[in-house]
């Protein structure tokens, strides 16, 4: 049996570790299953933002009417765009094997690993050790317990990927960001869209106003329905039948589609890890517990990124790398911090947000609330921008940014500054000092807090 200083299960984020532990001179094992690099940018971010932004472009064209100008889309090449996407990911992740085969004292065991001891794994038969785990093995689709689904050709946000015909129709059952973003994409591409979701609004993580304008707006483009439940799929033909009921008012009604995808959120992919062999434990979920060091409940084993289920966002992962690296190899500990943690959903109206929803923050703060459209600032009206808006929280007495929220165009962008503020413990005289160019969309953040009120 071999034994090393560093086992690392996953080669997403967990790469950002095995690159540590190498530069601190230790033998280091990588165990991965594959793909190579991780969900982001194989299954996940890299590749869903390379569709996205193509039908970013086409939505822009489609509502250019409002500036005045008449323009058409002659085609749009689905196969081409498809293709363009998988050779991206391809030769990314060629490139990274080349550099791990290249790497000094690092041994990568590409296959599943189970442990089979408190600090032992199994690869593809072999049996290895390490005075240090990290468990930084991702997740996959989950897959909810619809009547006749297993008996489906049903996609998930992995194999969408691998289409290669546009479907004419298509039925998402789910209403997170990877319905809502891959809803926008078909859109786009002319694909007639139904989205399906059981909660009473579109992303749930988001503030009521934003879910509201979100479905407002992808209404215009799709179906979208909320508060029904999926009872049943069946075969129909070449096509799909989803039965759902409606949990206000009850009653049935059937939607019909070519294809279908599930987004219904993601489970951990620690349960293939066999973690009953070691003392590291797992919530209801499936999720790996850790305390704020990233530490499991057996020492010397952190979890990281989203076999934790923290947050499952790929900058959070790299963050929680970084610290559980750090507490690792350190005497002092590092605690992880999520108040400034921000996300974006890249659905059309984009979304950004960071820290505190109103409805968190007045459970233990007193705040004050902001909001402005863009509309209120000269680069929002001159971009016809009517509906997108932004939203802070802010504690009254320090004037601490506890949340800030944005539904608009470049919204990931504008969110930034904020981000950076609280992040570094500032308050709002931290953005307020520094001069914004006018006319520029920046603007909007200092008109959101030039209008905070009590709530």
């Amino acid at each position: 049996m071999k034994e090393y200083d560093v086992i690392v299960i996953g080669s997403g984020c967990g790469m950002n570790i095995v690159d540590q532990t190498l530069a601190n001179g230790m033998e280091v094992a990588l165990v991965d299953k594959g793909p190579l690099g991780g969900t982001c940018p194989n299954l996940g971010c890299i590749p869903s933002k390379m569709l996205i932004f193509t039908a970013d472009r086409i939505a822009e064209i489609q509502e250019a009417s409002k500036l005045g100008i008449d323009a058409e889309i002659r085609n749009i090449d689905f196969r081409t765009i498809m293709e363009r996407m998988r050779q991206s990911v391809s030769e990314n992740r060629e490139h990274m094997r080349q550099e791990l085969s290249h790497a000094e004292k690092l041994d990568f065991y590409e296959g599943k690993g189970h442990f089979t001891g408190e600090y032992t794994l199994e690869v593809k038969g072999e049996q290895i050790k390490g005075k240090m785990i990290f468990i930084a093995s991702g997740s996959r689709p989950l897959i909810p317990p619809i009547k006749g689904l297993d008996s489906l050709d049903y996609l998930t946000s992995e194999t969408v990927l691998k289409l290669k015909e546009r479907p004419d129709s298509l039925i998402i059952i789910g209403g997170g960001y990877i319905a809502v973003e891959y809803g926008h994409f078909f859109a786009a591409m002319g694909t007639r869209v139904t989205i399906l979701e059981m909660a009473d609004r579109l992303v749930l993580a988001e503030e009521p106003e934003i879910s509201q304008l979100l479905k407002k707006e992808l209404s215009q483009r799709m179906e979208v329905y909320t508060d029904v439940r999926v009872e049943e799929v069946r075969r129909n033909g070449n096509n799909t039948t989803v039965i759902v009921n409606a949990l206000k008012g009850g009653g049935r009604k059937e939607f019909t589609a070519q294809r279908i995808l599930v987004a219904a959120g993601r489970r951990s992919n620690a349960d293939m890890l066999q973690l009953e062999n070691t003392g590291a434990e797992v919530d209801e979920k499936g999720f790996v517990k850790v305390n704020e060091f990233l530490e499991t409940t057996q020492k010397n084993i952190f979890a990281v990124g989203d076999a934790n289920g923290q947050q499952m966002f790929t900058h959070v992962a790299n963050r929680e790398a970084a610290v559980a690296t750090h507490n690792a190899l350190h005497g002092s500990k590092m605690k992880m911090d999520y108040s400034a943690a921000p996300h974006a959903v890249y659905s059309h109206p984009q979304i950004a947000s960071v820290g505190l929803t109103e409805e968190n923050a007045k459970k233990t703060h007193k705040i004050l609330v902001g909001r402005a459209r863009y509309s209120d600032v000269a680069q929002g009206k001159a971009m016809m921008e009517g509906n997108g808006f932004a939203k802070a929280i802010v504690e009254v007495n320090s004037e601490k940014i506890l949340g800030f929220h944005i539904i608009g165009p470049y919204a990931p962008i504008l969110i930034q500054e904020v981000i950076n503020v609280m992040a570094s413990g500032g308050n709002i005289n931290h953005l307020q000092t520094g001069m914004h160019i006018h006319p520029a969309l920046s603007e909007l953040i200092l008109r959101t807090l030039d209008n905070l009120e009590e709530t």
